[in-house]
């Protein structure tokens, strides 16, 4: 492994299972870890396949084929879409700890909205679900006040300016429209920060409450908030049918504006008569 390729050892630590990144860190300020016998201050790197390394006294390695896990997780309001945070805010990484894999979340839930939130250790998998080009669904519970109108319902399904530029069209389904608020299920093809609150924001709507339901053919069901499970068999089946439904449609589409742009040029270029 080329010096440029060495990972620091806290996140081997971490990798490993032994314990989170920042009590790595905390171990190695003590002098608990030691890379070939040496003892290491924080920063240092090691090659997490050849070296001998040892979390007070126990040797750890990582294993090239390592088994990989696939779980979804009910991410409660109040905790922050990350593995760990230097302002000591409560991250989904705690809310998995007993998971002896470091797993990354696929896609982000802000630290306000609460719901589905799918995990893994395997980067091909997150960047099926995840990659812009995919378009992956995905499905939320929204209560916005006041009561939404009518224009305000097109201006949404339709896209609205965010951030200098229009979202996608989103599927919006009325579930309930009291007197000073009302409660929606949006399903939008496209993942932008914070995108649901600037829509509605955009249109003259706060946010109240939003909880995502919903990740392509994967519902979050009736698992409680701050629980976690494996996705069943069937879940994966259905997660890789429905990526390639979206990948034949996507090449569909591709080849059909290919198509246009071929037809427009030609005419261009046929002279009047």
């Amino acid at each position: 492994m080329a010096k440029e390729e060495l990972v620091r050892v806290q996140k081997i630590i971490a990798d490993a299972g032994i314990a989170s990144r920042r009590k790595a860190e905390e171990l190695i300020e003590r002098g608990a870890v030691t890379v070939n016998g040496r003892k290491i201050k924080l920063g240092d790197k090691a090659d997490p396949y050849k070296d001998k390394i040892t979390v007070a006294g126990r040797e750890i390695r990582l294993r090239k084929d390592r088994e990989k896990y696939y779980i979804m997780l009910h991410k409660p309001r109040g905790f922050i879409t990350t593995m760990n945070d230097e302002q000591g805010r409560k991250c989904v990484a705690e809310l998995i700890d007993e998971i002896p894999a470091r797993l990354f979340p696929v896609g982000r839930l802000d630290r306000d909205s609460e719901g589905l939130l799918l995990m893994t250790n395997d980067g091909e998998f997150s960047n099926m679900i995840s990659h812009p080009s995919t378009h992956f669904a995905k499905t939320y519970r929204v209560t916005v006040h006041p009561k939404i109108n009518e224009e305000q319902l097109t201006q949404l399904t339709t896209g609205v300016i965010i951030d200098g530029r229009k979202s996608m069209p989103a599927a919006i389904h009325v579930i309930t429209n009291e007197k000073e608020r009302t409660v929606l299920e949006i399903v939008l093809e496209e993942g932008r920060n914070r995108q649901i609150r600037k829509m509605c924001e955009a249109v003259g709507l706060e946010v109240a409450r939003l909880k995502r339901t919903a990740i392509g053919p994967v519902r979050l069901g009736m698992l409680q908030p701050g629980k976690w499970r494996d996705l069943t068999p069937d879940e994966m089946r259905k997660i890789r049918t429905y990526q390639k439904k979206l990948s034949s449609i996507n090449e569909h589409e591709k080849k059909r504006s290919e198509s246009k742009l071929k037809s427009k040029s030609r005419i261009s270029r046929t002279p009047r008569r």
